[in-house]
């Protein structure tokens, strides 16, 4: 096994702001795994919403536009001491990356040699040892530190075995939005004779929602640009809404069973008026805008349920991994960068004019 060096190449996060706040530095410490921990060697990382949200301070409840508007410059005053996604402050410096994949290098205390070697996975979103249910819960990459690094010190339970033929680049698009949205449709319980409709089907999350449902053979609604219109079917949508015509007249009402949604914003009401009766409503995330009108009696007078999820369940990451080692899943690449490069890679992640995950090959120098 290659010798572990003193020093490593990462990115540090130094404050809430604009890119400026990302910073390459090439002689960080690298970590020493504390009892319980392991260390991984990052093969590669990727971007997501919550890196970019988490630097421009999206998750203050005083920010109130669109990722998009701050995506560039960040919202500075606007941003209180709530800025990370659990509502608090966030430490700085902070080398950010929920997505990664690696091999494990070094054990700490506790820890099986065994262990030495393994490819694994590691969960985004990590139950913290108080929590009794999963909800409470870290962001690996925003309260500790995460992938956009050589190495990363992981708990060991939280770093998962991977056996695939797949690269660590392809891998490395799985965890934060595959595993998100897996747990989401575990948790609404999507069913094989259900229509569901996914808003924001050509991004990282909307692709594997995409592909997750399809999986279980249920009828997939896919809403996304024209542009990415055939690569949204190849993935397995079986029909396409273009963003921003009217659900309402292209679907028409009560006659989807469950909406999965990552846009949220201004066509919001018009997801209720399509969900049949009984229907199942569940939101990953806000990127059309956070705030949105609700006419309760859309929501009493069908007995519709709504369903929010950050956290991943044990069950349904192991679930997600099933899947990537069976092949029943794909990933989804829209371009790749390396580390040095995350400032370019976060703007062409905020174009959104490229379909799939935005890979950083952490290797490259």
């Amino acid at each position: 096994m290659n010798t572990i060096p003193q020093k490593m190449r990462g990115v540090y996060l130094t404050g809430n702001g604009g890119f400026e706040k990302l910073e390459y530095h090439t002689n960080i410490d690298v970590p020493i795994p504390k009892a319980g921990e392991v260390l991984v060697k990052i093969g590669a990382a990727a971007v997501n919403n919550t890196d970019v949200n988490t630097r421009i301070g999206w998750y203050s409840k005083s920010v109130k536009p669109e990722t998009n508007r701050g995506g560039a410059s960040g919202f500075k005053e606007d941003v209180k001491d709530d800025g990370s996604w659990l509502g608090q402050a966030i430490e700085f410096p902070r080398i950010q990356g929920a997505d990664g994949c690696g091999t494990i290098v070094a054990v700490g205390d506790g820890v099986s040699q065994d262990r030495l070697g393994e490819r694994v996975l590691i969960r985004s979103v990590q139950q913290r040892e108080s929590s009794e249910n999963g909800i409470e819960s870290i962001t690996f990459g925003s309260e500790c530190d995460g992938t956009f690094a050589e190495y990363a010190t992981v708990v060991s339970k939280e770093a998962f075995v991977i056996n695939s033929s797949l690269s660590d680049k392809e891998l490395a698009t799985f965890p934060c939005s595959y595993g998100t949205a897996e747990n989401l449709i575990h948790k609404v319980g999507v069913k094989k004779e259900d229509v569901v409709l996914i808003t924001g089907a050509s991004g990282g999350v909307g692709s594997a929602l995409v592909q997750l449902v399809k999986v279980r053979g249920a009828k997939v609604i896919a809403s996304c640009g024209q542009s990415k219109a055939e690569l949204v079917k190849s993935y397995g949508a079986d029909e396409i809404i273009f963003r921003g015509e009217s659900y309402v007249e292209k679907i028409g009402e009560m006659k989807v069973d469950v909406v999965l949604d990552v846009a949220a914003g201004s066509q919001w009401p018009e997801l209720l008026r399509v969900l049949k009766k009984g229907g199942k409503y569940g939101v990953i995330g806000a990127l059309g805008g956070p705030l949105v009108e609700l006419d309760v009696r859309d929501l009493y007078l069908k007995d519709l349920s709504l369903f929010g999820t950050t956290y991943q369940t044990k069950e349904s990451f192991q679930s997600l991994i099933n899947f990537i080692e069976e092949g029943k899943i794909k990933p989804v690449i829209a371009k790749e960068f390396p580390l040095k490069d995350i400032v370019e890679a976060q703007k062409a992640f905020l174009s959104k004019t490229l379909a799939g995950k935005f890979v950083l090959d952490v290797t490259a120098e």
